[in-house]
């Protein structure tokens, strides 16, 4: 795998003409384009497919969390639209996410099972009421989801040393809310550069803000691409 080919970027927008300016802005060097709730919120599925259409790799992040049955058929329709990657919440449990994993019948969508979000850090997992640490609910929410058919998960880059311990090197890490040095944190509590991130195991990396915020966004991408390369 290239060292592009790991780079995923959130295009967290609203408008179809902005996230469409940043896929063909980015094309070549990102490895995918994340679409999440408040792009799929704002235009529908359409954009997927538009994105999609375009020949980039869409990262669909829904966190799908829902009764199996409800889960299973939303698994189902966005396996439909060609993504490349979908997101169901772990925490929903053995059997929803034994019968998505059943739904996706061939290599793509990557299913990935989301840990434990890198905006909570230990503090506010236990005022939610989760027992243990991010690290500790991290792994045991990735054991489940392995264990429940599902080829990744989503996981913060300082849980990706414990989670490939518990996993091995077959499960696909995915992590979110990569800052690199010398950009804001924003809301994410529990992240590290994209370099050390891959280092510590992770397979790919999503980078949102540092890079769609960034005045020439291309560059932005770009010097992350090299970091890692």
């Amino acid at each position: 795998m290239q060292a592009r080919d790991r780079l995923i970027i959130a295009a967290d927008l609203s408008t179809r003409d902005e996230i469409v300016a940043l896929a063909d802005e980015l094309h070549g060097v990102a490895g995918a384009i994340k679409i999440g709730l408040q792009a799929f919120i704002a235009n529908g599925p359409s954009i997927v497919r538009e994105i999609v259409q375009r020949g980039e790799r869409v990262f669909l992040d829904l966190k799908i969390h829902d009764i199996p049955n409800s889960a299973q058929h939303a698994v189902e329709e966005a396996a439909k639209l060609g993504v490349a990657m979908l997101t169901v919440h772990a925490s929903g449990g053995s059997a929803m996410l034994r019968a998505c994993s059943a739904s996706v019948r061939g290599p793509t969508p990557l299913l990935l099972g989301v840990t434990v979000l890198t905006s909570l850090d230990d503090d506010e997992l236990a005022r939610i009421g989760f027992q243990g640490t991010a690290a500790e609910n991290g792994v045991r929410l990735a054991k489940l989801a392995r264990e429940s058919g599902l080829r990744g998960v989503v996981a913060s880059p300082q849980e990706t040393e414990a989670i490939r311990a518990a996993c091995g090197r077959d499960l696909v890490i995915v992590t979110p809310g990569i800052r690199p040095p010398g950009t804001d944190a924003g809301d994410q509590r529990r992240t590290l550069s994209p370099r050390d991130a891959i280092a510590r195991g992770a397979d790919y990396i999503v980078v949102g803000r540092p890079v769609t915020a960034s005045k020439n966004r291309r560059d932005a991408a770009q010097k992350i691409v090299d970091a890692l390369a």
